[in-house]
């Protein structure tokens, strides 16, 4: 009973613990981030960890208004880029899920195992090939062509996540909707897609910030001359043999605040997504 007891109230120190030491790991980039965005440009290199005293805005006025309008040209392109492909994969992702959660044949089980398949490869190990397709269709060094290598790269975790969720959905809805005459599109539109919006935002915050996120493949399939994202602008804001580190600092602060913004807004239906997943099914 003793052991018993001193297990139980080892776990209740050392929990608070392992907690306070992982949140600190995490929090230290963010804490360089932020403390380097609101500190002059002459003071990051000698003292990286200091805080900002006096702090200033001049680094994220100057990134604003850079010559170039690298910061607006960049933030642009990644914002028709990421919410084209969200828009693509999340209902290409919602519709095929609910076909292969509801089809119970042979061709529905070898569609699933190859799709989750897909999963296992990197993107690296592929983009060669991709663009050598998408040379062929003309579509090298266009938003179309990196929007579509974004769908059809991602579109196997989207199924995952929608036909995980769509079994939780009792198929008697769909059943009674179709003997009132409801067609399979609009059984999916009516009764089960609004139901899967917890699915829906998980999905959404994953690809988003992803997409967001990414470097090679818009480096990549876009190339320098047909514009920049984000994250291949705070590439370009480093010299070869010189780096404004305010300017870069300043770049990737804004650069994170559209997706920040995301996850505040679904953040309530991103968590019921994830714990719904964890005890349905």
């Amino acid at each position: 009973m003793r052991t018993t007891n001193s297990s139980a109230y080892g776990g209740t120190w050392m929990r608070p613990l392992v907690v306070t030491a992982l949140g600190a790991v995490f929090a230290v980039p963010l804490y360089v981030v932020l403390a380097n965005t609101f500190k002059p440009g002459a003071d990051i290199a000698s003292s990286p960890a200091a805080l900002p005293t006096p702090p200033t805005l001049g680094n994220l006025k100057a990134v604003m208004d850079r010559p170039d309008h690298l910061f607006w040209a960049s933030l642009t392109n990644s914002l028709l880029v990421t919410t084209l492909s969200v828009v693509v994969l999340t209902v290409l992702s919602a519709m095929l899920g609910h076909y292969l959660a509801r089809t119970n044949s042979r061709w529905g089980r070898a569609a699933t195992l190859l799709l989750l398949s897909g999963l296992m490869i990197p993107p690296q190990v592929i983009l060669l090939p991709i663009t050598h397709v998408l040379r062929i269709f003309h579509l090298m060094a266009t938003v179309q062509g990196l929007v579509l290598f974004n769908v059809g790269y991602y579109v196997p975790f989207g199924v995952f996540v929608f036909a995980g969720f769509v079994r939780t959905v009792p198929v008697e809805m769909e059943e009674a909707a179709a003997i009132d005459g409801a067609g399979r599109l609009t059984v999916f539109w009516r009764i089960v897609f609004p139901l899967l919006r917890p699915a829906t935002a998980s999905a959404v915050i994953f690809f988003g910030v992803w997409i967001w996120n990414d470097f090679i493949d818009p480096l990549i399939i876009l190339g320098p001359g047909s514009g920049t994202t984000v994250t291949t602008g705070i590439y370009r804001a480093i010299g070869q043999y010189q780096a404004d580190y305010g300017t870069v600092f300043g770049l990737m602060f804004l650069a994170t605040l559209p997706v920040l913004i995301l996850y505040l807004v679904l953040q309530k239906q991103f968590v019921q997504g994830l714990t719904s997943g964890a005890t349905k099914g």
